[in-house]
C-alpha cells in the first residue's frame, strides 16, 4: 500500500464581474474546479492506494511542522502546477503585525522534499503553466534544489509549447521496465507541454512526436525515484487525455513503477 500526496489542480473562479453603474462594479458568482480528481481517482483506482489531494494554496498555508508531518506518512508525493513560490514563501511574510518581533523564518519546503526523496520518498512531477520553468518563468522549479531530484533540466525561460492541434507521444526506450506494457498508441493530442532537457542519468521514457522533446522521463535520487510528466494531467493541457481509455492504466504503471524495488 502506499500513501500518495497530491498537490496542485484545482481552482476558484470568481465573476464574472457585473458593472451595473460607472461606480458600481460587482462580483456574482464563485465556483472550484477540482481538476485533481481525474489523476487522484486513476491512482487510488487500486484500492491498495489511498490520495490525500491538497489545493496548492492549502499547501502554501500549512503551519510549522505539518508538511514535516506529511513527508513522514507520504510514500509518493505529486506536483502538478505548483509554482517554486510555494514552497519558498510563508504567509507570515506578508503580515506586518508580525515585523519586528521574533525573526520569522520556518523550515524550507524545498529542502525538506529533496531530503525525503533523497531518503527513499518516490515523486511525480508533473507540467502545466505553473510548473517546470513555467509561463513566464513562474514556474521556477529549475531555480530551486528541486533541480537536483529532477529527472529533466529546465530551461532558463520560459518553456510552454502549445498548439490546437496537439501532440501525441511515442515510446523512445522499449526496453525499459517502465516501458513494458505502457501503450501509448491510442492516446489523443495533448494541447500542450512545457519544454524541458534530458538530464544524463535519467532515462527518457517516450518523447513527443515530431518535437524530440521529454514526454516521460523518470531518474533516482539517493533512494527515491522521481517521474516527469512534461504535459498537464488535467484540463486545459489534458482535456483530452483525462477521457482516454487507458488514462487510469497509463498512471498505475507510472505508480507501479516508482514503487517497484528492481532496478532501473
Amino acid at each position: 500500500m502506499a500513501d500518495i500526496y497530491y498537490v496542485g489542480d484545482r481552482a476558484i473562479e470568481i465573476g464574472p464581474v457585473f458593472a451595473e453603474t460607472p461606480f458600481n462594479y460587482s462580483y456574482k458568482g464563485l465556483s472550484t474546479h477540482e481538476y485533481d480528481k481525474w489523476l487522484a481517482d486513476a491512482l487510488a483506482a487500486d484500492s491498495r492506494h489511498s490520495v490525500c489531494s491538497v489545493a496548492t494554496w492549502e499547501f502554501y498555508q500549512q503551519p510549522p511542522g505539518a508538511y514535516q508531518e506529511v513527508l513522514d506518512e507520504a510514500d509518493v508525493l505529486v506536483f502538478s502546477d505548483v509554482e517554486a513560490k510555494n514552497f519558498q514563501l510563508n504567509p507570515s511574510f506578508f503580515e506586518r503585525e508580525q515585523f519586528g518581533g521574533e525573526p520569522l523564518t520556518y523550515p524550507d519546503r524545498v529542502r525538506l522534499t529533496v531530503d525525503a526523496i533523497r531518503d527513499g520518498t518516490h515523486a511525480m512531477f508533473l507540467g502545466g503553466w505553473l510548473s517546470f520553468t513555467g509561463e513566464l518563468g513562474k514556474g521556477g522549479w529549475g531555480r530551486t534544489p528541486l533541480r537536483e531530484v529532477l529527472p529533466v533540466e529546465c530551461l532558463d525561460h520560459e518553456d510552454l509549447r502549445e498548439s490546437t492541434e496537439g501532440f501525441t507521444p511515442t515510446v523512445t526506450a522499449p526496453d525499459h521496465q517502465l516501458a513494458e506494457s505502457l501503450d501509448l498508441d491510442g492516446m489523443p493530442p495533448a494541447l500542450g507541454y512545457n519544454v524541458v532537457k534530458p538530464r544524463e542519468g535519467a532515462d527518457v521514457i517516450a518523447e513527443w512526436a515530431g518535437e524530440g522533446d521529454p514526454m516521460l522521463s523518470v531518474g533516482e535520487y539517493g533512494d527515491g525515484r522521481t517521474l516527469a510528466y512534461t504535459s498537464d494531467p488535467a484540463p486545459h493541457w489534458g482535456l483530452n487525455v483525462v477521457h482516454w481509455d487507458g488514462y487510469d492504466a497509463f498512471w498505475q504503471r507510472a505508480l507501479d513503477w516508482l514503487l517497484s524495488d528492481d532496478s532501473a
